[in-house]
């Protein structure tokens, strides 16, 4: 969408709840991939869509990163100038962003009058207030190119132990992540002609954060409880005050980037880091003339920001002291999200080296930019990195978008769109007793208390928990219409059925209200086949009595009210399609430029050898390599190939059409429970059953047991002759999704266990409970974050 259409800038309204929400401005100097743009600005997004679906006086801030040694080294590759590849940069990152739905208030840019202005006024306070210091530095000087190299300027030896990556930078290892000086760097080199710098000194101004540390300190303290930090966030910034705070020189030896005002250092800008972030002040300032309104407005306004792992210290220490130092009253940070890192397939996503989807990628797919939403949030990184693969993403749009919400909705409106005496001929059905309708009253208080869920998620931005509980009112939806019967009902009993359908239809307005912030083109598709106008529906306002309407979901569309034309919301991505689009996208785009060109050459030259006669082309014929299969190398058989998580049994029932066998819904910590049958029922009561914690092998092949598909596997040891079984149970503060691992094993597991291949078979020979009772493959546990996993009483059993 880009920046929101507004007739006028919102400013802060008293006694209303006031929201400020940034997402880390994205540096200019390349695409966007897959990784930023889940780690910030989408993720700020969702936040931003739900704050307004609340009610609540919302801004969304953001803009691209443009000064700094980055972007000259981009312009010298590129042989232009900086502004010009900003240019360049900044439509192509705000093209991505508008095909991904993304809603700012304001998308601008840091090479403005307005950073300028607002920067070197910063500056101007910590002067006047001594918070600066003057200092020699030894710096790097290239004397082939006659000029100081900023720390982007130069590359060399990461001297971190252990580390030594090749190609560190000046600034930071994006190897092993410790943030260097260029002085550190053994064997450094200058990146514009790779001859070797030798040290000069300089001067340059510095932060005083020593001496700023117990207002940033009385700040972290405050901040971070009231504004419930993520606690990667909070690990990170104690680490750096436990380091101890060190003075940061805040100037550098550029052209590009905002010049700093005063007469000693006229040939200097300031260091991107101090700059940068002041950008969200400037971003804003270009919105609305009165942007102090937002930003010196600690008591009505509440400032969100996202942002990666490598960005947290700018935002807990350095940015709060830099605006502590002016002593000004400025609206701090209140609360910070901060994911870790989403890789691709085999790797990590990268773009310096090309590596990964990028925003620019996506549209080529032709899979909907809902399907891309709801992927990236799914998956997000929130407390662990997670793993981006083609597979998973086929088995999110089939089996959650597609098989679930995508199904039931179609369902509920495609019968109501029936003709009378099949359907209601379009027309929602009056339901004057629907309050005493059992099965339907008992839907109502789960929807009230999912609702409750969703906000309560929401509200502390866990944004994968809010998406999950959204979802599973889809799976309540569909066991609801499994339950009645309604086609049953509408040829017995027309009221019940009535209620039933009017019902569901309620709950398709709940669920693409609550979704909206997650993928609101999906919604706006439902709105439209519901024939409502959603600027007037996606609300969920206490005031308006929104919340207590969602009990109610029969109330919710008026009888008499005509739907649209109902149409699939989804459609399957074949495995042959997944299969194109991961070969599309391996290696880097290097790799990807060099393979197109040289298939564009290949098909040239054959059309070059094509003989015509008779108006038919001959067929070429195959040498006999190419009939040969290509061998592939299957890998080893490793513990690690298995994907076993900390499950938690949701529900359980006995199964319908077989005595011995239990079917649970279990959390993995995906979206939507999986569906899993066990034979465990002569040996575990199915009161013992519910709400625990368990071990559950995620990637076998999805079997089919009387009927019913099983989507995973329970782990329980048994004893020699088989008469005793017991679960093998995680410890009960261990992470529901997390993955169980064996130390001393490294490695990520397969997506799908090859059945012909017996990995699970073989590996299953060496699982056992030792004489502790902790579960072992060999002699090595299973192991969470919060301890190892054991069995009740059975010793020495066979784990499978």
């Amino acid at each position: 969408m880009g920046d929101l259409n507004q007739t006028a800038p919102k400013l802060p309204v008293p006694g209303k709840r006031n929201v400020l929400i940034t997402s880390a401005l994205p540096y200019v100097n390349n695409v966007p991939h897959l990784g930023n743009i889940i780690g910030c600005v989408l993720s700020a997004d969702v936040f931003a869509r739900y704050c307004r679906l609340r009610g609540y006086n919302t801004i969304y801030i953001c803009g691209t990163d443009e000064y700094g040694t980055t972007t000259e080294t981009k312009a010298m590759e590129e042989n232009c100038t900086p502004q010009e590849i900003c240019d360049k940069y900044h439509a192509l990152h705000k093209e991505v962003y508008d095909w991904f739905d993304i809603s700012f208030d304001k998308f601008g840019r840091t090479s403005t009058p307005e950073q300028t202005e607002v920067c070197q006024a910063i500056f101007k306070k910590l002067w006047e207030n001594n918070w600066l210091s003057e200092k020699p530095m030894q710096q790097l000087f290239c004397d082939t190119c006659q000029r100081f190299l900023a720390d982007r300027l130069v590359e060399g030896t990461c001297p971190n132990e252990g580390c030594n990556y090749d190609s560190a930078r000046g600034d930071q290892c994006e190897n092993c992540g410790k943030l260097l000086n260029p002085t550190e760097l053994k064997d450094p080199r200058c990146k514009a002609c790779q001859n070797t710098p030798h040290i000069c000194d300089t001067k340059h101004l510095f932060l005083e954060l020593p001496l700023l540390k117990d207002k940033l300190v009385e700040y972290i303290n405050k901040m971070s409880v009231a504004g419930s930090w993520s606690q990667n966030a909070i690990n990170t910034t104690q680490a750096w005050l436990t380091e101890g705070l060190k003075a940061r020189c805040i100037t550098r030896d550029l052209k590009w980037g905002v010049p700093v005002p005063h007469e000693n250092f006229k040939d200097k800008v300031f260091y991107v880091w101090f700059d940068a972030p002041i950008g969200y002040v400037s971003i804003t300032s270009c919105y609305t003339p009165d942007w102090e309104k937002w930003w010196k407005n600690p008591e009505n306004v509440e400032l969100f920001q996202f942002m990666g792992k490598d960005n947290v210290p700018f935002h807990t220490v350095m940015f709060p002291s830099t605006l502590l130092g002016t002593g000004e009253n400025w609206t701090l940070m209140k609360s910070i999200s901060v994911t870790e890192y989403l890789n691709y397939e085999a790797g990590k996503f990268s773009k310096s080296k090309g590596i990964g989807v990028f925003g620019n990628d996506v549209k080529d797919t032709k899979i909907p930019v809902e399907v891309w939403r709801y992927y990236l949030l799914t998956n997000r990184p929130e407390v662990s990195d997670t793993l981006f693969t083609w597979d998973d993403l086929q088995a999110k749009l089939n089996n959650e978008l597609l098989s679930n919400l995508g199904n039931f909705i179609n369902r509920v409106l495609s019968f109501i769109a029936k003709p009378p005496g099949q359907g209601y001929g379009s027309i929602i059905p009056d339901t004057p007793t629907a309050e005493s309708h059992a099965l339907t009253k008992t839907l109502s208080e789960k929807v009230g208390k999912h609702v409750e869920q969703y906000i309560e998620a929401m509200e502390k931005v866990k944004l994968k928990q809010g998406l999950r509980t959204a979802m599973s009112l889809s799976s309540e939806g569909n066991a609801y219409l499994q339950e009645s019967q309604f086609w049953k009902l509408y040829k017995e009993d027309q009221p019940s059925c009535s209620i039933v359908m009017r019902t569901a239809v309620g709950l398709v307005h709940i669920l693409a209200c609550l979704l909206e912030p997650f993928i609101p083109s999906f919604s706006f598709e439902v709105f439209k086949q519901l024939n409502l106008p959603p600027q007037e529906q996606i609300l969920l306002c206490d005031e308006k009595g929104d919340f207590d309407r969602a009990r109610r979901p029969w109330e919710i569309i008026p009888a008499g009210h005509k739907i649209g034309d109902p149409k699939p919301m989804f459609e399957e991505l074949k495995i042959e399609r997944v299969e194109e689009l991961r070969q599309q996208y391996a290696g880097s785009q290097a790799d990807r430029r060099a393979r197109a060109e040289a298939d564009a050459a290949k098909t040239a030259e054959q059309l070059k050898k094509t003989k015509i006669s008779d108006g038919k082309k001959q067929k070429p014929t195959k040498s006999a390599a190419d009939s040969k299969a290509k061998p592939t190398t299957e890998p080893e058989i490793s513990i690690t190939r298995l994907d076993i998580r900390v499950g938690k049994i949701i529900k359980a029932q006995k199964h319908p059409d077989a005595d011995s066998l239990y079917v649970e819904e279990i959390d993995v910590g995906e979206a939507q429970p999986r569906i899993v049958v066990s034979g465990l029922v002569k040996y575990i009561p199915l009161e013992e059953m519910q709400d625990r914690l368990v071990c559950v092998l995620c990637n076998l092949k999805p079997a089919t047991m009387r009927g019913i598909k099983s989507h995973a596997m329970v782990l329980a040891a048994s004893n020699s002759d088989h008469s005793k079984v017991e679960l093998v149970e995680p410890p009960k503060s261990a992470t529901v999704g997390e993955r169980v691992t064996f130390p001393g094993f490294t490695g990520e597991p397969d997506d799908v266990l090859n059945p012909k291949k017996k990995v699970w078979e073989t590996l299953q020979e060496d699982l056992h409970s030792d004489a502790n009772l902790v579960g072992c493959y060999k002699d090595i546990p299973l192991t969470t974050s919060a301890g190892v996993c054991k069995v009740s009483s059975i010793s020495n059993g066979s784990i499978r």
